[in-house]
Formats: structure tokens, C-alpha cells, sequence
């Protein structure tokens, strides 16, 4: 051995002031160890640091998220001006009165080719109206304010087209305090020509009071992806403050030799736990002053924070702040208790005892039983009980899979048999101690169970508001009047550069002649025109067929019903619903849904006559003008700028999830970013613990290729016991909640298998990163020793 002499630390006496001395020991040996104690002490504040910067990105999210809604219920249409009582003998008013303080607005959204542009036309009627959060003045007519994003894609290749879409000029761009992230899409237009008939409403000021309301499958996505997050992150945590324990116990060891205590070692122990979790809350400190400048670029611009709103809550900050080192320690002293330090060494106590099963399952049993009540489908009105009793029951399920992952591994493991030395090497290992590899493994297993659990959300959520699409090879878009005169919509789109075709669709509402006036809608138009609202098995002219909406309550009529026009100017004046009528499923879509589609032959009318309402024109584009699509929202806009306007084989088509789904992949992204590097700091832990070992292994012949061999077949045995562990969990977690949300339940297995498929990949990837560091420490070198 070779090294310099070290003098025996002086011993603090007992009392309190012994205790806090004993303390400060701690912490001067774990800053005094030399090399190997600064590399221990790095590693703990490493990790401790990469979990605390996680949790505080999480703390940061409800603050980010109520900054958010707070400008955005900020920018909302104040109360619309009521109409004042009409005196007796005058005529009633059909607009709210005007006054210098009042404008119209109306809100609007379009888009630019994959971009969701929103915004709102604004008309002052005097010189006191109300400016908008974000500006200064209300925008006169022909004036366009944007926001630094708008800005950005205005400028961009292709943005002329979408600058003469208002045909206004760029007068300026909105302030932070009118939008809800720096990355949102969002406009206000002047205009001279609105009125209340365009849909805008008479407003005296902007902001809103009203009380947001949240769809269950949101409420259920939001609790379990808080859930998914967390989860990992707390195990980490616990096993970075652990990283260097064995040389930390070889250490209390040679103190008790100069006359410490078990209790004066335990509390040794935690000064010295306490400086890496004190380390380890100034880098996570540092981590997530990083992780909040790029948060954004993870998200969907409508939840993009500003980096000043992602901060933590004052609450859960001190909560973090508090508990780490609190828990930190707490988990130091839990490792003790299976440790014997004695002068002469360290004895582990039942390295190799069998753990018990029956205590394991308690946590996963009281989830089910938290959760059970919820498969019938959640309340209407999801409130804190609720919430509550969701995230409950998702996370004990989720530690379910942290407290089963031990058994499992020990049980696997102790049934595995011989083969190559370098499998032997690794599974002896494994059956000597394998808690070192199940603690790695355990936030992996968490995470997996947790996304899937998500995705199998996201992925029924998709599946029920997209479905099928229209074709796109005969029309290519449709503009609803949803209910506006839509006089001059021909005319106006028909001569709109990159238009071929402008067809028109019918609806007329039939009634039955009964004194209730009941009755039945009908959209009318030819095989081609009906063919975008449904498929239809085949079509001629005379036909008419049942049309069905899932989530719609049908309307459909028994066969024999005799229905008459909706008033005396109907051109149809008596039809027969006849008996087996074919059904045909509508298309998701922006029209509202019908009870019959009908050729005209069938009704004996024509879709010009009167008592038909032209509710549709159907547009033929140019295949061959890329910016056709543009130009047509162009005039849309100028024409009605709230009218639906529906792109037919867009998959965006009733995907009203698509913005949590990106939130999920963000957050998945950050998780397994977060992941490997936890696991590339465990590795390095594993393998500088034994670097001994190691090197004696090296120094008898082994070569590398063998170790290198043991050390992935350490990590690949807990690896596949975790990942079969968390497919189980996450499938059963993702069906319960499908049932809650009153979803199909479907398990979407190609997706599982690629998650897995991928997690197995990365805890490879990241284990053969370690390899390296396994070539130098296996060095005969290493055999020398302090």
C-alpha cells in the first residue's frame, strides 16, 4: 500500500453539542477524502442535482400554467352590452347601443398551412373603446398587430400570401402581456366594415371572470403525466444519495476503530449524506435555470411558457428545498440498518434473505381498490376529491411496480442456471446483491408504466375524435355558412386564383306533421357531393340512405314516417321515409349532422329550390398550385372570417388531442433524456465501487470482452424483469382509465412494443457508455489502494 498517513480524527463528546459536532464531522470528511471522496461527493451531487432540477421543473408547471390563463382570461371579450329597456310605444332595438366606450369583436382562428393562427377583429365605435392586453390603442381599420411569432412566420418563406390574408398592414407587435406564450399565433385586425350580424360582440372592456371548465380526459391526462413524472424522478434521487455507500462504510469503520459509537457513525453518516444533498440542490438549481430556457421548444406554442413563469411555487419550493435533505439522510440511516460497521470492517446483515411478497402487494392493491370506483366513468364535474382519489390511486399503482421490481428480480435470478463466464460472472452478482441494479432499473420501470398509461390514453382519444377522413381526390375543402347568408360565396370563391370547381351541398329541416313539430334533418346534393359527408356503399341518383355520428344522439325516423317541408314555401310537400334504408357513418367534420343524406332524385326536388338551404360549397383546387389552399382561406376570410372552413383528408381533422399529445412526447422526451443521464451516473457509481474487483478480475486473465459481457447482462436481467413488470402495469392502468374516461378499451400493442423496444435500446446504449470507463478502471493499477 502506498499513501500518505492520515491522523485520527478527534472524536466529539456525547450531549447535544456532541451530536452536531458529530455532524460537522461528517461533513468534514466527506470534503476532506481526498480524490476518491471529491469523485464520490461529485457523483451524489450529480445526481441528487439531476433529480432536484426535474422536480423543480415540475413545481414550476402550475405557476407556468396560471400565468398562462391568467393573460389569456385577461384578453377575453368582457360582458357584451345588454340592450336597454324600450320605452313603452317604441319600437324595440335590434343592436346594443353603441357608445364611446364600447368596439365589436370577433374572434377568429385560421391557419397557414400546419399552423393554428388565432386572433380577434376589432371595430371601436369611439375614441374611449377599450384596448386589448398587449397594446396600446385599438388597431384601425386596415392595421394588423401580431404577435413576435405571427412576425416571424409573415416574414418567413411563403408568408406573403398570409399577410394579404386581412388585408392590412403590420402596424406592430403585441406585448408579452397579451399572449399566453412567446410562441403563440395571435392577431388583432382593425376593420371598418363589422357588425353584430358577422357574429361579433359589443364589448365596454376585456377580461373575463368566468371559471374555466376542464374535459375529464384533460383532468385524467394531467394527474397521471404529474404521476409519471415524479415517480422516477423521487427513485433517482433516493439512489443518488446513496452512490458511493460502500467506501463510505469502509470509512465509518475505520472510525469506529478510534472509538466512535453505532449512534455517533449513523449521525457521522448523515453529515456527510448532507453535504452532497446540499451540493445536489445548488446544481439541480442550476439544472433547471437550463431546463426552463428550452422547455418551450418541447410544447405546442398555445403552452409554451415564458421562461419567467416557469418558477416554482413559494410552497413547493420550500417543500423541495426541505425534503430532500431531509430524505436524503432518511435514506442513509434506512441503509444502515441492514449494516454492521464494526472496527475491523463492515458485515452486511441476510445479503442473501428472501424478500417477503405479501407487503409488496399492498400498495398496488390499495390503487386498484382506489381506482375501482372510477371504471363506471368519472363526474361530469371532475372535482379535488376526485382528482385526488385518481392521483392517489395512479401512484400507488406506479410504487406498485418500485416495491414488486426487488421480489421479482430476486426470484428471477435465483432460477437461473449456468452458462458463459461472463453470464456467470454477472448473474452471481445478481444473486449476491442485487439491489444496486434493481435501484437503477426502478425509475426506467416507473417511467414505461407511466407512459404507456398516457399513451394508451392519447392513443383512444385520437382514434375517437379523428376516425376516417373525407376523400380528398374529387374536393378538397368545404365552406360552411354555419348559418350565414352566404349570397356572393360562389361567385367570390370561384374566382379565387387556384379554384376549378365550386359546388354547392343542400339542407332543409322536414317536419312530420305532428302538433310537437318534430322532425328530421336532410342534406341534399349528388353521389359526389354526399360521398364527402359519409362513405357510401353505392350511389345513384334517387337513393337516400340513414346517417349516424358516434357521440350523436340519432335522429333517425321509423320507416313509414310521411314528412312535409319545414313551412309552405318548401317545393317538397310530402316524402315517405322508406323501410331499410341503408346507414351510412358521417364523416368528423365542421357540418352539423344529419339524420338523412339524399340525392335529389330521391325527394323530387333540386338543391337551388327554395325551402333547401345552401349550407356548403365544396371547392376543387388546383393540384398543381401549392398556395391554392391559401388563397381560398384568403377569401374566406374577407368573405366571413368565423366560417368553418374544413380541409377534406387532413388527419388534424377532429384531433383535438394533438396538442396534448405533443405535450406528452415533449415530456417523454425530457423523461428519457433525464433517465439516461441518471442511469449514465449509475453505472459510473457501479462500476468505480468496484474497481478492485475489477482489476483482480483483470489481473487473473479475464478479458475484457468477458467483463464487458457480465457488467450487460447486470443490467440487462433487472432491465427485462423491469420492462415485462411495467408493460403489465401500464396496460392494466391504461385500461382502467380508458374506462373511466368512458373510452374504448383497447390496448395498442405495436405501440407498446416499440416503447419497450426503444427503453431496452437506450439502457444498452447507456450501459456500453460505461464501457470505457470499465477498460480503465479494470487496470492492474487499480489494485492499489490508500
Amino acid at each position: 500500500m502506498s499513501g500518505r498517513p492520515v491522523s485520527s480524527p478527534r472524536l466529539p463528546e456525547g450531549g447535544r453539542g456532541g451530536s452536531i459536532r458529530a455532524l460537522l464531522l461528517g461533513v468534514r470528511l466527506s470534503v476532506a477524502g481526498g480524490r476518491s471522496g471529491w469523485l464520490r461527493l461529485a457523483l451524489i451531487a450529480a445526481g441528487v442535482g439531476l433529480g432536484v432540477g426535474m422536480l423543480l421543473v415540475l413545481a414550476g408547471v402550475p405557476t407556468a400554467t396560471a400565468a398562462r390563463e391568467h393573460r389569456r382570461f385577461d384578453r377575453e371579450p368582457g360582458p357584451a352590452v345588454e340592450q336597454p329597456e324600450t320605452p313603452p310605444g317604441e319600437a324595440a332595438r335590434a343592436d346594443p347601443p353603441a357608445g364611446p366606450g364600447t368596439l365589436l369583436a370577433l374572434t377568429v382562428e385560421t391557419r397557414f398551412r400546419d399552423e393554428m393562427v388565432r386572433g380577434r377583429i376589432l371595430r371601436a365605435d369611439g375614441d374611449r373603446a377599450p384596448a386589448p392586453p398587449g397594446l396600446t390603442r385599438v388597431p384601425a381599420a386596415g392595421e394588423l398587430f401580431v404577435s413576435p411569432a405571427l412576425a416571424e412566420l409573415i416574414t418567413g418563406p411563403g408568408g406573403a400570401v398570409l399577410a394579404e390574408r386581412w388585408n392590412a398592414r403590420v402596424a406592430g407587435t403585441i406585448a408579452p402581456d397579451g399572449l399566453s406564450g412567446p410562441d403563440e399565433m395571435w392577431f388583432y385586425a382593425g376593420s371598418s366594415t363589422l357588425t353584430v350580424h358577422d357574429g361579433a360582440t359589443r364589448i365596454a372592456s376585456f377580461g373575463s371572470d368566468r371559471e374555466p371548465t376542464t374535459d375529464a380526459m384533460i383532468v385524467v391526462l394531467a394527474v397521471i403525466g404529474a404521476a409519471v413524472m415524479l415517480m422516477p424522478v423521487l427513485v433517482f434521487v433516493t439512489t443518488a444519495v446513496r452512490f458511493g455507500s460502500e467506501s463510505r462504510e469502509r470509512q465509518l469503520a475505520a472510525i469506529r476503530l478510534v472509538g466512535a459509537d453505532a449512534a455517533m457513525t449513523r449521525l457521522i453518516a448523515a453529515g456527510d449524506t448532507l453535504v452532497g444533498a446540499v451540493l445536489g440542490l445548488a446544481v439541480g438549481g442550476a439544472v433547471f435555470l437550463g431546463l426552463r430556457q428550452v422547455a418551450g421548444l418541447l410544447v405546442p406554442a398555445d403552452f409554451s411558457p415564458y421562461p419567467a413563469d416557469l418558477r416554482p411555487a413559494p410552497l413547493l419550493l420550500a417543500l423541495i428545498l426541505l425534503a430532500v435533505p431531509a430524505g436524503s439522510v432518511l435514506v442513509t440511516l434506512a441503509a444502515l440498518r441492514r449494516v454492521v460497521i464494526e472496527p475491523l470492517g463492515v458485515v452486511r446483515r441476510g445479503s442473501v434473505r428472501r424478500r417477503r411478497l405479501w407487503w409488496r402487494l399492498v400498495p398496488p392493491g390499495i390503487g386498484v381498490a382506489l381506482l375501482y370506483p372510477l371504471i363506471g366513468g368519472l363526474p361530469e364535474e371532475v372535482g379535488d376529491g376526485t382528482r385526488a382519489q385518481l392521483a392517489a390511486g395512479a401512484i400507488l399503482l406506479l410504487t406498485g411496480v418500485v416495491v414488486l421490481l426487488p421480489w421479482l428480480v430476486q426470484a428471477l435470478v435465483r432460477r437461473l442456471g449456468a452458462g458463459s463466464v461472463g453470464w456467470q460472472l454477472g448473474v452471481r452478482r445478481l444473486q449476491l446483491d442485487s439491489d444496486t441494479a434493481v435501484r437503477s432499473v426502478s425509475g426506467v420501470a416507473v417511467s414505461v408504466a407511466g407512459i404507456i398509461a398516457v399513451q394508451g390514453l392519447l392513443g383512444a382519444s385520437i382514434a375517437a375524435t379523428g376516425g376516417a377522413q373525407p376523400p380528398d381526390d374529387r374536393f378538397q375543402m368545404v365552406a360552411h355558412t354555419n348559418g350565414a347568408d352566404g349570397a356572393g360565396w360562389r361567385a367570390a370563391l370561384t374566382g379565387t386564383p387556384g379554384v376549378v370547381a365550386v359546388e354547392t351541398s343542400g339542407y332543409g329541416y322536414l317536419r312530420d306533421g305532428a302538433e310537437d313539430q318534430s322532425g328530421a334533418s336532410v342534406r341534399v346534393g349528388d353521389c359526389e357531393i354526399l360521398r364527402q359527408y359519409a362513405r357510401l356503399p353505392s350511389c345513384a341518383d334517387g337513393d337516400v340512405f340513414a346517417a349516424v355520428m358516434p357521440g350523436w344522439d340519432n335522429t333517425i325516423e321509423n320507416p313509414g314516417d310521411t314528412f312535409y317541408g319545414a313551412d309552405d314555401t318548401v317545393a317538397l310537400s310530402r316524402w315517405t321515409a322508406p323501410a331499410g334504408l341503408p346507414e351510412v357513418t358521417l364523416y368528423p367534420g365542421d357540418a352539423g349532422p344529419m339524420s338523412y343524406l339524399a340525392t335529389p332524385g330521391a325527394l323530387g326536388i333540386r338543391p337551388d329550390l327554395r325551402g333547401l338551404t345552401v349550407d356548403g360549397y365544396l371547392i376543387r383546387l388546383d393540384p398543381a398550385d401549392p398556395d391554392a389552399v391559401e388563397r381560398v382561406r384568403n377569401t374566406m376570410t374577407r368573405l366571413a372570417p368565423a366560417a368553418p372552413l374544413q380541409l377534406f383528408g387532413d388527419d388534424r381533422i377532429g384531433d383535438q388531442f394533438a396538442g396534448a399529445r405533443q405535450v406528452a412526447q415533449g415530456c417523454g422526451v425530457l423523461l428519457l433524456l433525464f433517465i439516461g443521464a441518471s442511469m449514465l451516473v449509475n453505472v459510473t457509481e457501479q462500476l468505480r465501487e468496484r474497481r478492485r474487483m475489477l482489476a483482480v478480475l483483470a489481473a487473473f486473465g479475464t478479458r475484457r470482452r468477458t467483463l464487458s459481457a457480465s457488467v450487460l447482462y447486470q443490467v440487462a436481467v433487472p432491465g427485462a424483469a423491469g420492462l415485462l413488470l411495467a408493460v403489465l402495469t401500464g396496460s392494466g392502468l391504461s385500461a382502467v382509465l380508458l374506462a373511466a374516461t368512458r373510452a374504448p378499451v383497447v390496448i395498442d400493442w405495436p405501440a407498446i412494443t416499440l416503447m419497450a423496444a426503444t427503453v431496452a435500446g437506450m439502457i444498452l446504449a447507456v450501459t456500453g457508455a460505461g464501457l470505457p470507463l470499465l477498460f480503465r478502471l479494470s487496470r492492474v493499477s487499480e489494485l492499489r489502494s490508500e
